[in-house]
C-alpha cells in the first residue's frame, strides 16, 4: 500500500531493462484472443489489466512502442521483447504476466473470441508436469541459471557480476 492506502503493484520485463509501478486500483482484467493480441504476445491470447485511473510510473527504462492499428499502440521491452502495454484512446492496459505478482490479477472476461484457437479450451485437460520432471530428456535443466530479472524491484540490474 502507498502512504495514502492506495494499492501498489510493480512489474517489468524479463531482462529488467523496463520496470513499472502502478499506484491505485486496477481495472478490468481480461484475456484477448484477437489475432493482433496473439501476434503481439506470440501466444494463444494476451491477458491484460486496465490501469485507467491508476498512476503508472516507468521506474526503469521506457517501453518501445509499435503502432499495431490506427487506434492502438503496443509497448514492449526493446532489449528482450517482453510485451508490456496495450494503449488505446480509452486508456492503457498492462500485460498481467509482466506484474511481479500476477496470481492476484484474475481475468473476468474474454474478448476477441472470434479468433480463439480451437484447442485453447482443452489445454487444462492436458497432463501436467513440473519442470524438473523433464531433467532426463533435458539434462541442462539440472544446472540452469536464470538471468531473468527477479519478481521485485532492484537497485541495479543486471548485477555487476553479469554486466
Amino acid at each position: 500500500m502507498s502512504l495514502d492506502n492506495r494499492p501498489v503493484y510493480t512489474g517489468g520485463c524479463q531482462c529488467g531493462a523496463v520496470r513499472f509501478r502502478v499506484e491505485g486500483t486496477l481495472g478490468d482484467a481480461s484475456i484477448c484472443h484477437c489475432r493482433m493480441c496473439q501476434k503481439a504476445s506470440g501466444n494463444f491470447y494476451l491477458p491484460l489489466v486496465s490501469v485507467r485511473g491508476a498512476k503508472v510510473d516507468w521506474t526503469r527504462g521506457d517501453p518501445k512502442r509499435f503502432r499495431s492499428s490506427n487506434a492502438a499502440w503496443r509497448g514492449f521491452c526493446a532489449d528482450c521483447g517482453t510485451p508490456l502495454t496495450f494503449e488505446a484512446p480509452d486508456g492503457m492496459a498492462l500485460a498481467i504476466g509482466a506484474f511481479d505478482d500476477p496470481a492476484g490479477i484474475a481475468p473476468t472476461i474474454q474478448w476477441g473470441t472470434e479468433a480463439k484457437l480451437p484447442y485453447v479450451d482443452a489445454i487444462p485437460r492436458l497432463p501436467g508436469e513440473d519442470t524438473s520432471a523433464d531433467i532426463s530428456s533435458a539434462p541442462y535443466l539440472a544446472e540452469l541459471v536464470s538471468y531473468q530479472h527477479p519478481d521485485h524491484d532492484t537497485e541495479q540490474w543486471p548485477p555487476e557480476e553479469r554486466s
